[in-house]
C-alpha cells in the first residue's frame, strides 16, 4: 500500500470521519498484536479503508470503544475491536511493507534498511497464512521483472499490482468474493501503482529509477508529461474510476457504506485531480496533521 486511498473530508459526515479513524486505530492494535509493535509504523490508510470496504462486504460489523494506546496515552479515542478481519489484514499491511523495502534495498535505495523493522511480522504472517504471502511475493516478482526489463505498455507494468490487490481480497473474503469485488479490487490496485508513478515522476526522473509513465512518454518533468501524454493518462485514470463505479453499485453491502463510497466516488477522483495539478505536498502536511 502506497497512502493514496483517501477520503474526500469536506463531504464526508461527522459519523464516518469518525468510524475511519476508529478502523484505523483497531487496525494499528491488530498489527502491534499480530506482528510486533515496531511493524505498526507501516500501517496506511489505505488498509483502513480496505478494512472498512472488506468488513462491510462479509457483514462483519465494527464494535467501536474509546480506549487509550501506547501513541495517545492521556485520551481515549474511538477504536474499532479487534477481530479476525483486522488481524489478517494488520498481517498484509505489514508483508507488503516488507517487501516494498527488501524490493528498495535491492535496488539500493537507502529506505531499504528498515526492512528490518517488518520481519519478524513477515515469518509470523508466513506461517499463518504462506497463501496470502505467495500471492505477494509471485506479483512483487513480475513487477520487479517488468521494471528490470525498462516496460513501457502502462497496462502490463500495472498487472501485478492489480492481480495482487484483487487475488489478496479474494483471499480475505472467501466465500463473500464475487467478480465484481475481483473487479473493484483490481481496478483499485492498477490505480493505485499509476497514483503512484505520476506523484513519484520528478523523483524518479532525478534518481534515474523505473517509472511507467516516463518510459511511455519520455518527457524530462511530470508537466511536460502532463502537457504531452495528458490526454492518454486522463483516459486511463477515468477508464479506471468508471470501472470502479460500476462494480461498487454491483456489490452488496450490509451496512452504511456513506463512508467507503465517499472515498471510492470523491475520494479517488479528487486524489487524481490533484496529481495531475501539483497539490500533494499540501495535501500530504493536511493529512499528517489530521491522523
Amino acid at each position: 500500500m502506497f497512502g493514496y486511498i483517501n477520503p474526500d473530508r469536506p463531504y464526508m459526515f461527522v459519523k464516518d470521519e469518525t468510524l475511519y479513524q476508529a478502523v484505523y486505530c483497531g487496525l494499528c492494535k491488530s498489527i502491534g498484536r499480530e506482528c510486533g509493535q515496531l511493524a505498526r509504523t507501516s500501517l496506511t490508510y489505505d488498509m483502513a479503508f480496505m478494512s472498512a470496504l472488506l468488513h462491510n462486504i462479509m457483514q462483519k460489523d465494527f464494535v467501536v470503544n474509546k480506549k487509550r494506546c501506547f501513541l495517545h496515552p492521556f485520551k481515549r479515542r474511538p477504536m474499532a475491536q479487534v477481530d479476525d478481519v483486522t488481524m489478517l489484514l494488520g498481517a498484509l499491511n505489514t508483508v507488503l511493507a516488507y517487501y516494498k523495502l527488501a524490493d528498495d534495498k535491492a535496488d539500493g535505495d537507502k529506505l531499504g534498511v528498515f526492512a528490518f523493522l517488518y520481519k519478524k511480522g513477515y515469518k509470523r504472517t508466513l506461517k499463518k497464512h504462506p497463501k496470502a504471502v505467495e500471492i505477494i511475493a509471485r506479483q512483487t516478482t513480475d513487477l520487479s521483472a517488468l521494471e528490470k526489463a525498462d516496460c513501457d505498455i502502462i497496462d502490463a507494468a500495472c498487472e501485478p499490482t492489480a492481480a495482487m490487490m484483487r487475488d489478496l481480497s479474494r483471499y480475505v473474503l472467501g466465500e463473500s468474493a464475487t467478480e465484481h469485488t475481483d473487479g473493484l479490487c483490481y481496478a483499485l490496485g492498477k490505480w493505485i501503482y499509476l497514483a503512484d508513478a505520476l506523484d513519484d515522476y520528478d523523483k524518479d526522473v532525478k534518481k534515474g529509477s523505473y517509472n511507467v509513465i516516463y518510459n511511455y512518454c519520455k518527457q524530462p518533468t511530470k508537466q511536460q508529461a502532463i502537457d504531452k501524454c495528458g490526454g492518454e493518462i486522463k483516459f486511463i485514470f477515468n477508464a479506471l474510476f468508471a470501472d470502479m463505479r460500476e462494480h461498487l453499485a454491483n456489490i452488496k453491502f450490509y451496512y452504511n457504506h456513506d463512508l467507503t463510497d465517499n472515498i471510492i466516488l470523491r475520494g479517488i477522483p479528487s486524489k487524481s485531480r490533484r496529481l495531475f495539478y501539483g497539490t500533494e505536498k499540501k495535501d500530504k502536511k493536511n493529512e499528517q496533521k489530521q491522523s
